[in-house]
């Protein structure tokens, strides 16, 4: 491989969104079988690990809600918006920067955790992530990349086994990348993570299998 192949390839990144308050928690762990695997393959990659319970993110309120109408306005910033809406820039050109995406995420309550959640309403900004065109309607602003979901549940919502349960995150998740540009988006479950041995030991050696095909071409 040529040089110049090698150095651009030294500077590629994969982003990991770590959406887990547990290290220990199963879609912590089957995100790590994934990126043990993916380092194998990709040695030179840069892995940037975000954190969303040790990261600084804002409060969606005050100036910053106030910069993302400002921003739908095409009014000025004051002083106060213009450095939370910075926040905003510094967190989506970390995602508009990585050429592959990884999120591990337990399902919380039907849905995502808020860590997650707030994640989105900061990044999901108007001429930031989206654009709205009174012809066309909504556009999303980032380029198009591999995006794998590891989201594990109490329930099983592969066989069907979910006790009653909805999976609202799932289609939240695909929705929310999908509107700011992220559209080839693969979703890897592990469950059952409750109740009987079994069921939980087999849903988790299918979804590292699964994991460590993925990460050979990912």
């Amino acid at each position: 491989m040529p040089s110049s192949e090698r150095w651009d390839e030294r500077w590629l990144k994969l982003l990991h969104l770590s959406c887990s308050p547990r290290p220990d928690s199963e879609s912590s762990a089957g995100a790590r079988v994934f990126l043990d695997g993916f380092r194998q393959m990709r040695p030179d990659w840069d892995i940037d690990v975000m954190d969303l319970w040790r990261e600084r993110m804002p409060e969606f309120a005050g100036p910053i809600v106030e910069a993302k109408y400002a921003r739908m306005k095409a009014e000025a910033f004051d002083d106060a918006q213009r450095d939370s809406f910075a926040e905003a820039e510094r967190m989506a050109t970390r995602l508009s920067l990585a050429e592959r995406v990884l999120i591990s995420t337990p399902m919380w309550n039907f849905g995502i955790p808020y860590k997650l959640k707030q994640w989105f309403d900061i990044i999901v900004q108007p001429g930031l992530t989206f654009r709205y065109d009174p012809a066309s309607g909504y556009l999303p602003l980032l380029k198009d990349r591999p995006t794998l979901v590891i989201l594990a549940s109490g329930s099983d919502f592969v066989t069907g086994m979910n006790r009653g349960r909805t999976d609202m995150a799932t289609p939240y998740l695909r929705e929310a990348l999908r509107f700011i540009g992220i559209s080839d988006v693969r979703f890897v479950p592990i469950g059952p993570t409750t109740g009987p041995a079994d069921p939980i030991l087999a849903a988790r050696e299918t979804a590292y299998r699964r994991l460590r095909e993925i990460a050979t071409w990912f």
